[in-house]
């Protein structure tokens, strides 16, 4: 009898993590594309998770996109008033 390789198993695992990361980029795709067009989804994400907002400025601001932040913070304060 010929030993069995793990070529199968090393595949199927390597398709695994291929799906998974398929899987986050869509994700964080998604999510910054919800973020980019609702400012009110923005306002949910900065009571729930304020770190995910700052990096999404963050993301903007490297990439040459200013002021969201800014009317952003304009908007929420407005409705507080």
């Amino acid at each position: 009898m010929h030993p069995k390789t793990l070529e199968p198993l090393a595949t199927k695992l390597m398709r695994g993590v291929i799906a998974l990361e398929l899987l986050g980029v869509i994700g964080a795709y998604g999510l910054f594309h919800k973020m980019n067009s609702s400012q009110d989804f923005r306002s949910t994400v900065n009571r729930r998770f304020p770190s995910i907002l700052e990096v999404y400025y963050k993301s903007n601001e490297w990439s040459g996109v200013y002021g969201i932040r800014e009317q952003d913070q304009e908007a929420w304060a407005a409705k507080h008033d």
